[in-house]
């Protein structure tokens, strides 16, 4: 059967720090998450309600995603919640799940447990059993037990028929404040059922919510290789590794020649499938003639943040017969660990000959090889 959505994002998110239905959440805004599991679930309509002034961050964080609307919040959840219904319409007798964007991990089991049940029900919501034990505290002194029989966590998004939940809304007391939709329907005399709910489907209130949220995101692990090799020149001077090395002679490129960074930047770039150095910094660009390195590694960084992926490691060997490299590593690890946000001990470095073979044997070039290993999203 077809439904419809309304998503509530109005809140500020002061518990958590900052409006938490726009920050980022395995590389997309939290709001994101919700909405796209309304439409993979079905949802014909889905409408958005945020703040006022918010409109440019919703379109900004549901961009490319089509089959949704805006409305205003008001200044309280019920109120938003009204909105989101008079911007809905009818018919009445089409389900409407209602949901706080502030839980991401919505899947489609939960939403078709919800809808099923409104086939004898007026309401339906999904909820876990109460598993720990309660205890009353007064001044910080526990003064008695609560027995947890018959006790559930409510979770969202609550279904309801559309005209059950305006004709419930319409009968609540203006001074009264509801808790949830389901309050609602049951003080109008509405019968409410429980559908299993989701443990994944928790509450982002306070900020290490964040952390575990992150945590729950199932990610997939990739390995990249990238190579890279440079002819030696006249010159003072090498960059390796983001490091600046005296030397008689330099590396020939068109940006700084640093051919670590050029493999580790390549080998970033290969574990995400997105590309080349080439294709992102083409050398008949004269934008990045002399450019230092550092910026191609930012960039692909930057790149795998933006998809919800994290470094793991990184692994970068060069391969010359000259300069000597082992009095430099060091400081080219602490400058990768920097550029990269990685700890020392994920980062490593190390030098090589062939043995006089080859063109780095005789002297000719230099090359670098590089392994980058990443977490990526699968979401």
């Amino acid at each position: 059967m077809s439904f419809s959505a309304i998503i509530v994002a109005a809140g500020t998110g002061s518990r958590a720090g900052e409006a938490k239905q726009w920050r980022r959440l395995g590389g997309k805004p939290v709001i994101r998450w919700s909405v796209e599991a309304m439409l993979r679930a079905g949802a014909s309509d889905v409408v958005v309600v945020v703040a006022a002034g918010s409109e440019t961050a919703a379109a900004a964080a549901l961009t490319d995603l089509s089959g949704w609307r805006l409305a205003t919040g008001g200044s309280s959840r019920a109120a938003s919640v009204r909105n989101g219904l008079r911007t809905l319409g009818g018919p009445g007798v089409r389900p409407v799940l209602i949901h706080d964007a502030a839980r991401p991990f919505l899947d489609g089991p939960v939403i078709h447990r919800l809808i099923a049940a409104l086939d004898s029900a007026d309401g339906a919501l999904p909820a876990l059993p109460v598993a720990d034990s309660l205890r009353r505290a007064t001044d910080g002194h526990v003064a008695g037990s609560v027995d947890r029989a018959d006790l559930w966590r409510a979770q969202t998004p609550q279904a309801f028929r559309y005209q059950v939940i305006v004709d419930a809304y319409a009968a609540w007391p203006e001074d009264e404040t509801a808790t949830d939709e389901a309050a609602v329907v049951e003080r109008a005399g509405g019968r409410v059922l429980i559908v299993p709910g989701d443990t994944r489907l928790m509450k982002l209130t306070w900020p290490e919510d964040f952390a575990m949220a992150e945590a729950l995101i199932p990610r997939q692990t990739r390995v990249g290789q990238g190579f890279d090799a440079h002819r030696w020149g006249p010159g003072s001077s090498v960059w390796l590794c983001g490091v600046e090395i005296p030397h008689d002679q330099t590396l020939i490129g068109h940006s700084d020649a640093d051919a670590g960074l050029h493999a580790l930047t390549d080998a970033i770039l290969g574990a995400m499938g997105d590309g080349d150095i080439g294709d992102h910094f083409p050398p008949t660009d004269p934008q990045w003639k002399g450019a230092s390195s550092d910026r191609f590694l930012i960039h692909a960084v930057e790149r795998l943040t933006a998809r919800g992926g994290r470094l793991v490691n990184v692994d970068v060997t060069l391969i010359c017969e000259r300069p000597k490299v082992k009095p430099h590593r060091q400081a080219m690890r602490e400058r990768l660990a920097e550029l990269l946000s990685l700890p020392l001990d994920a980062v490593s470095v190390k030098a090589t000959t062939t043995e006089a073979m080859g063109f780095t044997g005789r002297g000719e070039g230099l090359a670098a090889q590089a392994l980058a290993t990443i977490e990526l999203t699968g979401a």
